[in-house]
């Protein structure tokens, strides 16, 4: 089976990043993918208010999963939107959420996933400092589900620095895992492509990164080189700068193999929980 990451160079204007998805999903979809990975702040980027576009998408008034819904129903398409931002769950107001969302082929929403490492950080770019919990409510699980092509993990951007996470989402059974970021065009030359085939090479799942790519305003500069990265830790197909769509085929059984001749997850002798517990007796 095929599966697609999407590169995008997003800016403030919704109708014009969602028709550009649009385009870029039709071209995963005649490529034959079966699922399709957007990347973070696909339908909005930049100095946008996050708060209003929540509050139209959980009144039904916006655009954005209007037109996923519909992508996915009229393409037969899986489609991990990228990120949304939506209300906390069973919430009608506060800081909204960076949502991953899977739709399935008939344009249901089957899956979300709310970001869980927010990314504050100063990486030195023109930009200077990132402040994401100004703006966004941290997740507070792990989401793994079903898809036509395997059981799928779901993390967003920063995430990747966080090996304990892909860890868990391993422990419960996931096959591949969906990395929809906006790298800096800074950290990303130094730490993606390595960050990327680590994570895949410890879990031995696939690994779907789909990247903004290229200069969304003066001093805002993304890395791009959205990648499919296989449990070996070989890229199978890359996009280094600006908008497109890159597809492989996710060989099932040659990941089985790997996993079958390398069986680390059977020769794990603890886990992260078990050597912090073990940490703290001996300082007892």
């Amino acid at each position: 089976m095929s599966v697609a990451v999407i590169q995008m160079v997003s800016g403030k204007d919704i109708a014009a990043n969602l028709s550009l998805a649009r385009d870029l999903l039709e071209q995963a979809a005649a490529a034959g993918a079966r699922l399709a990975v957007l990347p973070e702040n696909f339908a909005a980027m930049g100095k946008v208010d996050v708060g209003r576009i929540a509050e139209l998408e959980a009144s039904g008034q916006g655009p954005i999963l209007a037109m996923l819904e519909q992508a996915a129903r009229e393409l037969g398409l899986w489609i991990v939107a990228g990120t949304v931002p939506l209300l906390p769950e069973g919430q009608k107001q506060g800081k909204p959420c960076a949502s991953s969302l899977l739709f399935n082929e008939f344009g249901e929403n089957v899956a979300r996933y709310d970001k869980l490492h927010l990314f504050d950080a100063a990486v030195g770019d023109q930009q200077g400092r990132y402040n994401e919990s100004a703006h966004y409510a941290r997740g507070r699980s792990c989401t793994v589900v079903d898809t036509p092509v395997g059981r799928l993990g779901m993390t967003v951007c920063y995430d990747v620095r966080f090996p304990e996470l892909y860890t868990a989402l391993r422990d419960a059974g996931a096959e591949l895992i969906s990395v929809p970021a906006a790298f800096t065009a800074l950290t990303g030359a130094a730490h993606w492509q390595v960050l990327l085939r680590a994570r895949a090479i410890e879990t031995q799942c696939l690994i779907l990164a789909a990247n903004q790519g290229g200069e969304h305003a003066p001093g805002r500069e993304t890395f791009g080189h959205s990648m499919i990265v296989d449990a070996w830790g070989r890229v199978l197909a890359k996009l280094p700068t600006g908008a497109g769509c890159v597809v492989s085929t996710y060989a099932a059984a040659e990941q089985a193999d790997i996993r079958q001749r390398m069986p680390v997850w059977q020769h794990k002798q603890f886990s992260v929980a078990q050597l912090a517990s073990a940490e703290t007796e001996d300082t007892e």
